[in-house]
């Protein structure tokens, strides 16, 4: 679930909330996706179409981009660029404005394929045939999303957790801010779960007229 690497430990009511790279994370581009990503590299598996090998007579990202047009009918085409020094990272457009810790290079970068949403797939979607302005920019916005988490997948920003003592453990999140939160809400959860066992104990041991002392040392042990 987790590498030996820790990033960082939580103290949180009296929990620790240990936080971990998730080493074997699902590839989101396994899930059920609205937009279908057509790339070309030699390397790397990056989408859902190789496009050297469905576009063998393409020989340039405009023969391409006509292509797709022409055989898929997007209603939402957009240019993907991968970095790739040291890590992976992937994104709708170029990185030339992109704050990297790894730093920029003209040649650690290039244009690597599009990610597109089909019409008809939209259509099917959302349940309408007519795509208003305000859907297609909400469909803009889903690609974006998508391509943000395959990139958090390939640039290893996947994280799981585990709670010392507790011993409970998760993994898969795609941020790190969330999966604490989700953590402390699983401390809060059990501390309430703690609370409520300790009440229902407590009535029982009255109901039972059991005495004072006793209940208290019950209680505690």
């Amino acid at each position: 679930m987790y590498n030996e690497c820790l990033i960082d430990e939580v103290s949180y009511k009296g929990y620790r909330i240990k936080t971990y790279q998730d080493d074997e994370p699902d590839n989101p581009r396994d899930w059920d996706n609205l937009g279908k990503i057509f790339y070309g590299h030699k390397r790397y598996v990056l989408g859902e179409v190789d496009v050297r090998k469905e576009f063998e007579d393409c020989y340039s990202w405009d023969d391409v981009e006509k292509r797709i047009i022409e055989l898929y009918d997007p209603l939402v085409i957009l240019p993907l660029y991968l970095y790739d020094h040291s890590v992976l990272r992937i994104k709708i457009g170029d990185f030339y404005d992109s704050q990297l810790p790894q730093g920029y290079a003209y040649f650690d970068t290039g244009m690597v394929g599009f990610v597109i949403a089909e019409k008809d797939k939209v259509r099917k979607e959302y349940g309408v045939q007519r795509i208003s302005k305000k859907l297609r920019e909400q469909v803009k916005q889903i690609l974006e999303d998508e391509i943000d988490v395959f990139d958090k997948y390939l640039s290893g920003q996947v994280y799981a957790y585990v709670i010392e003592g507790d011993g409970y453990a998760c993994s898969g999140f795609y941020d790190y801010d969330e999966m604490v939160k989700y953590a402390k809400e699983q401390i809060d959860a059990e501390i309430e779960k703690e609370r409520r066992d300790r009440q229902a104990k407590l009535k029982t041991l009255i109901k039972n007229s059991v005495h004072l002392d006793k209940r208290q040392a019950i209680l505690i042990s």
